[in-house]
């Protein structure tokens, strides 16, 4: 800050005609008092320069250099506002005043407006051609414009990482810019980092507690939070600052809107109505895309919804898509795990509550780990179940007819004129039938089976079982039984 790094020890000239006498007395208070102006500024102490100053502008009000000093003051203090009306005043008593230029140059600067920067040191070029420091000044407001023009064109791409490197680059020439820290925190809360957004508009707010750009920024890291309530209430004192103001206008719409459609939905699924639930969630997903962690939520929901309706891979895309936007939500990875065990797709689900119990390691949470991974290694082993074509839950008699009925199906008498290949396969099946049969006929292996155990382990060697056995002794009679054609294609069996 070279322009105000000294003060100027120029010495007042005469005002005009008047009492000549009167008028050196005041001249020489007020250069009494820039002199310990001066004094207190070269060892810092700018707000007692600052005073001392303000005396002398006080007693000798047409002095350039006067208003000059305290604007070089108000510049070391931050005030750069009140330094620049100083400085405008100065070269208007003194169009000729370098200093002064260059002090209205800076402060134009470090507002943010590089356009007014850039004519104050071009004026300063034209009283001052060999002058350095202006020809430096006019480079880091071609600087900043530069960046305003790359932000511009970035915002409108939605490139808010880029946006926010331009505007921190600016931000070294104009730190007292309120318009590119607003920006700044916009784009920061666009990219979902919330505390730094809050951050630069809560400073902004300590200064300048009217600022409505700063009000609807604070209004729209709360709204992408989720806490729409509060947003909506920053969203109005910004709209009571600024009426006009379209962002905090249409941000206020758009939370009132989201808020409304969410609790409708909420009630209609507490009300069973999920039709309709699935219907106002889809509305309200539509409302506002950029709104991640509600949209998170809203698909969440709709995915409750689908796996109500019994539509599980709609629930499953739901819940893939509210993880995608919050990959710290865990109700949407213990409802999609949920969704992957009803449709026996175990790995996923395995997976799904392995992040959850990596998160939050809790009692419940590791008995749904060890269900999915006990019916993973189950879904590995034969489906029994399958094979006989029944339930999990049938009964004794159930899994007698089945047998019954696939033995039959697939014994190898049925299929003798069959090719080699075919008789293959249906003695295959036909030992599976008779494996399955084997071990749901019987109570305790069943309950091995059913609960997971290996039952190789207990001692059961599936391997010199004989399919041929379990079928005599289902069907018994003392003479066997044999199939007989009944015509082509047809089979029946009879005992001998």
């Amino acid at each position: 800050m070279a322009a105000a790094a000294e003060c100027d020890v120029i010495m007042a000239a005469p005002d005009g005609p008047g009492d000549a006498e009167s008028d050196e007395d005041a001249r020489r208070e007020a250069e009494s008092f820039k002199e310990q102006g001066n004094a207190y500024y070269a060892k810092k102490d700018y707000n007692e320069a600052y005073n001392y100053y303000t005396k002398a502008i006080d007693t000798c009000p047409n002095n350039a250099s006067y208003y000059g000093n305290r604007a070089a003051t108000l510049m070391m203090l931050g005030r750069f506002r009140e330094a620049l009306g100083d400085a405008q005043q100065s070269v208007r008593l003194d169009d000729s005043f370098v200093r002064g230029h260059l002090r209205e140059g800076k402060c134009h600067l470090s507002l943010g407006n590089a356009m007014a920067a850039s004519r104050c040191f071009q004026r300063v070029l034209e009283l001052d051609h060999k002058n350095t420091q202006a020809q430096q000044e006019l480079k880091n407001a071609s600087t900043v414009l530069e960046y305003e023009k790359i932000a511009e064109v970035d915002f409108e791409k939605r490139d808010f990482r880029k946006v926010v490197f331009c505007m921190d680059r600016a931000l070294e020439f104009a730190p007292a810019c309120h318009r590119f820290k607003i920006l700044k925190a916009e784009c920061l809360a666009l990219l979902g980092r919330y505390p730094e957004a809050q951050s630069v508009a809560s400073d902004i707010l300590r200064m300048d507690s009217t600022n409505a750009d700063a009000l609807y920024v604070r209004g729209l890291c709360l709204y992408y939070e989720d806490c729409i309530e509060k947003a909506v209430q920053f969203f109005v004192q910004a709209l009571r600052m600024a009426p006009d103001h379209e962002k905090a206008c249409l941000a206020c719409r758009n939370a009132k809107a989201l808020k409304a459609k969410k609790e409708d939905g909420n009630k209609a699924f507490k009300e069973g109505n999920y039709k309709l639930a699935y219907e106002l969630y889809t509305e309200a997903l539509g409302i506002d895309p950029n709104n991640i962690k509600t949209n998170a939520k809203l698909y969440c929901n709709r995915g409750t919804v689908n796996s109500k309706l019994r539509k599980l891979e709609e629930a499953i895309d739901d819940c893939t898509n509210a993880v995608k936007l919050d990959d710290t939500y865990i109700k949407a990875y213990l409802r999609r795990a949920q969704c992957y065990m009803d449709t026996e797709q175990y790995e996923d689900a395995v997976r799904d509550y392995e992040k959850v119990y990596q998160t939050e390691k809790t009692k419940e949470h590791k008995q749904l780990l060890k269900n999915a991974q006990m019916e993973l290694k189950k879904s590995k082993r034969k489906d029994y179940y399958k094979i006989l074509g029944v339930d999990k839950n049938a009964s004794e008699d159930e899994i007698k007819k089945a047998y019954r009925k696939r033995a039959l199906m697939h014994h190898p008498d049925r299929h003798s004129g069959a090719s080699a290949e075919v008789q293959k396969e249906e003695e295959k099946k036909f030992k599976e039938v008779g494996e399955a049969f084997t071990i749901l006929s019987d109570p305790k292996k069943k309950a091995r089976y059913d609960s997971g155990q290996d039952l190789e382990e207990d001692g059961l060697n599936m391997g010199d079982f004989d399919a041929n056995n379990i079928f005599k002794a289902f069907f018994g009679g003392p003479g066997g039984f044999s199939f007989e054609a009944s015509g082509p294609g047809n089979f029946f069996f009879q005992f001998g």
